[in-house]
């Protein structure tokens, strides 16, 4: 088993490119098949393509402000004292990994935005902490409990399906969470998952002479340099240093989120975990001129989402209106029966995920051709729509999409992660499939 991670790591470091070089070649590789398969000819796909380009703008703005208002609640004082002190219980590479992979399991679970993002914080504050552990791991271990977000509170698939007046609502009506989410299935497997990826994960651990490590010193953020104290501060300064101005607008958020929650209960949405980070991180630096550093600092990393994501939105329209993505999904409903059209229709979310990696949009391209072969071959639909979201979180292990954000806090490059994931991708696709299958 160490032989063939070791091979599996060797593998994505030297083949595995950058992850826009990834994208410049899954947009060829899209092409091609829309040509090929579809009957499309190139100028339909090349407009496909530019009119698809910038269906993803809103969605980039936002995995922008989960990566730089998460990091810069992160490099608050009381943040970091904060993570440093659960960072404190583990005191061995071993302990470390199996500890990062719960609480990412546990966060991405609640929400998949804040997963994202507090698993790789609490990883790097891990590394800081911990000798020898290997840094790779661990923040692949933090990136691996994103696996189970789209089974849970803020799965895309299960919530609209639940929702009045959803786009299928004619066809199946409203499925409760009962059905999807909470459904024995569902929670079993998530259950297994919460038990197998941790041990995988310390598993994983490479000997202490292939161990890479990070000096902690690199991963400490800048001090912010304060204001020096001087009576002749001209207005604007004193406004830049005052603490009264960030108190202000920080309680003001505080009390919408407060009314938010008394209103929906406990519903995180993505706008609502960046609504949260930004006010917090507002609060608790002190002084716009603190906060204003530590968002200078962040928006460093956000360079890969602002550049990539277009391309992933074109991309998506080149799978959707050539047609390709249903015939990706007709050749697997062509092959499958009531009892195993569920894990069918899994593998086949899975496989249209690399092209099409949102849940939301995976699910407007897949959920008819699903849905409708759910009904004709007899087989459970609700049971098929969380097969369809679970095939959509599968494959995130080895697709740079949603990997971004948290190697650009982590400081890393795909391939240094993906060697590590790989492995996870293979041992949860058993997983998850036989509760499909079984379940």
């Amino acid at each position: 088993m160490k032989g063939i991670i070791r091979f599996s790591n060797n593998l994505m470091e030297r083949f595995l490119p950058d992850p826009f070089l990834f994208v410049i070649i899954l947009t060829l590789v899209v092409f091609g098949m829309g040509l090929g398969l579809t009957g499309s000819s190139p100028v339909e796909m090349v407009s496909f393509w530019g009119e698809g380009f910038w269906a993803l703008l809103a969605f980039s703005m936002q995995m922008v402000l989960v990566l730089v208002t998460g990091f810069v609640l992160a490099s608050s004082p009381i943040f970091k004292k904060g993570l440093g002190k659960l960072a404190s219980f583990a005191k061995t590479p071993g302990s470390a990994i199996i500890w990062v992979t719960l609480v990412s399991l546990a966060a991405s679970w609640i929400n998949w935005g804040f997963g994202l993002v507090i698993g790789a914080l609490f990883a790097k504050e891990l590394a800081k902490r911990v000798e020898h552990v290997d840094y790779r791991l661990l923040i692949a271990s933090a990136y691996s409990g994103f696996l189970i977000w789209h089974a849970g509170f803020s799965g895309s698939i299960p919530l609209s399906i639940a929702t009045d007046g959803h786009p299928f609502m004619e066809q199946i009506g409203i499925i409760p969470t009962s059905e999807t989410i909470f459904a024995s299935y569902n929670l079993i497997i998530v259950g297994a998952l919460v038990i197998i990826l941790p041990l995988l994960n310390r598993f994983m651990m490479p000997k202490r002479e292939e161990t890479v490590v990070v000096d902690p010193k690199v991963l400490l953020e800048p001090p912010v340099e304060e204001q020096a104290a001087k009576v002749d501060m001209t207005p604007a300064e004193r406004l830049e240093n005052s603490w009264i101005l960030s108190a202000v607008i920080g309680v003001m958020g505080i009390a919408f989120i407060a009314y938010y929650f008394i209103q929906n209960g406990f519903a995180l949405t993505l706008d609502l975990v960046n609504f949260m980070f930004l006010f917090l991180g507002i609060l608790f630096h002190g002084t716009p001129r603190k906060y204003l550093i530590a968002v200078q600092e962040a928006v460093k990393g956000a360079g890969g989402i602002i550049i990539q994501f277009p391309f992933y939105a074109g991309i998506m329209g080149m799978m959707t209106a050539s047609g390709l993505a249903a015939v990706l999904s007709d050749a697997f409903v062509s092959i499958s029966t009531a009892e195993t059209f569920p894990l069918f229709a899994f593998l086949s979310a899975g496989l249209v995920n690399f092209f099409v990696p949102s849940g939301g949009g995976q699910w407007a391209v897949q959920g008819p051709i699903m849905l409708e072969a759910a009904e004709m071959l007899g087989s459970d639909t609700a049971k098929v729509a969380m097969a369809v979201a679970w095939g959509d979180a599968w494959t995130n292990m080895i697709q740079p999409f949603w990997a971004l954000p948290a190697l650009a806090i982590a400081g890393l490059k795909a391939k240094d992660i993906m060697g590590f994931c790989l492995i996870v991708l293979f041992v949860s696709g058993v997983v998850i499939g036989a509760g499909l299958l079984f379940l």
